[in-house]
């Protein structure tokens, strides 16, 4: 069989609900993964013949893609800024416009003309499989970085993630929603967070494959509330937030209004940013310096 065959094969079984280059995307992807090729690669060599033991691999990934499960979770991995992590059904797969609120912070750190040198602190709530973290600690080496979780499954991940990207992150238990939770003494230059943030009334325009696999306390809360998270995160702020400092947050593009509203409501001045799809994404949060 050729890797071209194997692509038609991969693009005419998969599900519907992957349109035509989805579909071509997810071959490329798995053939990548499996022949340890390029996608250029595979562009410029169609007519190479895969082995069997590859064909094998190749017909096993898709017949769990049929079943619906998402390829980041039949592979184990996913790419996120540059780098390569872990994932499983006790994390999220990480996502471009995450990509977007991590290039942003970085940004903002940089254009402060702030000496790299000097103390950063940054903590990321709700991290997952540690994308967050561990991106900004690669590109920001001398940053002092932690972060924390209500999973304990997801913390394991995510020093395991840390430590396959040689970076030095400090992981800990916490519930953000405790009341009582609090780092004091500890202030931070950077809070960041992409906290669960879908309305349950969200999910009938969601892929099956979202809901059937990915952890549902990291995506949705409750239509009643939708915006506890941020509530909890802006109380932390408030206390933790050094002087200066910024809090970063991806949110519910269909919630961008009153996010920051909530936010300017607690004491914040907001900037809502939008994503590459033009929906408003990410909100950066600094706290009102007294007149």
């Amino acid at each position: 069989m050729t890797l071209a065959e194997i692509e038609t094969i991969y693009i005419a079984q998969l599900p519907p609900m992957y349109e035509k280059e989805e579909a071509k995307s997810l071959a490329a992807l798995a053939i990548g993964d499996v022949c340890k090729i390029s996608r250029s690669y595979l562009m410029l060599h169609k007519a190479k013949e895969i082995t069997l033991k590859e064909e094998t691999a190749l017909i096993r990934i898709l017949d769990e893609l049929r079943m619906g499960r998402p390829l980041q979770y039949v592979l184990g991995e996913a790419d996120f800024y540059g780098l390569r992590f872990s994932v499983n059904k006790d994390v999220l797969i990480p996502r471009p416009e995450t990509e977007e609120l991590v290039y942003w912070i970085i940004s903002s750190i940089k254009e402060d003309g702030r000496n790299l040198t000097e103390d950063l602190r940054i903590v990321d709530i709700g991290t997952g499989s540690g994308c967050i973290p561990v991106a900004l600690k690669k590109n920001l080496p001398e940053a002092e970085v932690c972060a924390l979780d209500i999973s304990f499954s997801a913390i394991e991940t995510a020093i395991q993630n840390a430590v396959n990207n040689d970076t030095e992150v400090h992981f800990f238990q916490a519930d953000i929603l405790d009341p009582h939770l609090s780092l004091l003494p500890l202030t931070f230059e950077v809070i960041v967070s992409n906290p669960p943030y879908i309305r349950e009334s969200e999910k009938a325009e969601m892929h099956k494959n979202v809901l059937d696999n990915e952890p549902y306390s990291a995506l949705f809360v409750s239509d009643n509330d939708p915006l506890i998270f941020y509530k909890s995160i802006g109380n932390f702020a408030r206390k933790h937030l050094s002087t200066g400092g910024a809090l970063f947050l991806e949110i519910n593009g269909e919630l961008g209004a009153e996010t920051a509203d909530l936010l300017n409501g607690m004491g914040f001045e907001t900037e809502l940013r939008k994503d590459a799809q033009g929906k408003d994404r990410m909100i950066k949060a600094q706290l009102k310096l007294p007149a």
